[in-house]
């Protein structure tokens, strides 16, 4: 295999194994070439992936060692890519009654929910994460997306059990949007004792769905390394209930009668 077809080769498999071990002598089984050569490829791959800001290979020694592929996406291009997006949640054509903004179809696009899900890894990089969790159902794309760069299995809170789930946990908690008394429920057998978690949603006012979230997470003993919301929004009638998250965009201002919308990037960014 000439050395040009081994890197289209090895840089795949790093691309779909994200955060995995791999030793050199399984690409050197695998493609017929000496570690030495492996090694040196490794090394072309490493440079553009960290030149093109879309990750970076860690090196791990001694016996059972080998690199693994760390997905990022570089601060550049994450701005690049936010700026793009607030630009488009400005349109006016996206006002809804009470304020809100309509952004289905922004989470339902599959390349816009992608970058999303690498931003948010790339926050979430340097953390001990078993787990990404969501409430259903509007964020379940980003936590999958999350997830998928992760390398980890996703978990979704719901508003009902399923009998399909077996025995559940359930918890009361106040929707900060509605200030109505609501309930979430999670699988008993969904969430082993003490996991290190990420809850991934799409948006946040006063932050009591996330809040809630935390409480039922606590059932279970698990450790909340991060919170990521696509976008917050202030709700000037109750004080925010959530203070240690990552947003990615904020929504300042929603004009109803002149029909503009002030959207900027989050506090990643800050």
């Amino acid at each position: 295999m000439k050395r040009s077809e081994r890197l289209v080769a090895i840089t795949n498999y790093l691309l779909e194994h994200p955060r995995q071990l791999i030793s050199l002598p399984f690409f050197a089984e695998q493609f017929g070439a000496a570690k030495s050569s492996i090694s040196e490829d490794l090394d072309i791959a490493d440079q553009m992936f960290q030149k093109q800001g879309i990750g970076k290979l860690v090196s791990v020694a001694g016996a059972a060692g080998g690199v693994k592929y760390i997905p990022m996406l570089s601060k550049e291009n994450a701005e690049l890519f936010i700026d793009q997006l607030c630009e488009r949640l400005e349109d006016p054509d996206r006002l809804l009654p009470g304020g809100y903004l309509y952004m289905s179809d922004l989470l339902g696009d599959p390349e816009t929910v992608r970058n999303i899900g690498k931003i948010f890894a790339s926050a979430f990089a340097d953390r001990d994460i078993d787990y990404v969790v969501t409430v259903a159902t509007k964020g379940i794309p980003l936590a999958y997306a999350t997830a998928n760069v992760l390398n980890v299995p996703v978990i979704i809170v719901r508003r009902d059990p399923k009998v399909t789930e077996g025995s559940t946990v359930s918890i009361n908690y106040v929707s900060g949007s509605s200030r109505k008394i609501q309930t979430m429920v999670l699988a008993k057998r969904s969430l082993p004792e003490g996991s290190n978690v990420c809850i991934i949603d799409d948006f946040m006012k006063a932050g009591g769905t996330v809040n809630g979230m935390k409480s039922l997470l606590s059932e279970f003993q698990a450790n909340v390394n991060g919170i990521g919301v696509l976008a917050e929004a202030e709700d000037e009638e109750e004080e925010r209930v959530v203070n240690d998250y990552i947003s990615l965009i904020q929504i300042q201002d929603v004009d109803i009668k002149s029909r503009k919308i002030e959207v900027v990037k989050g506090n990643y960014f800050n």
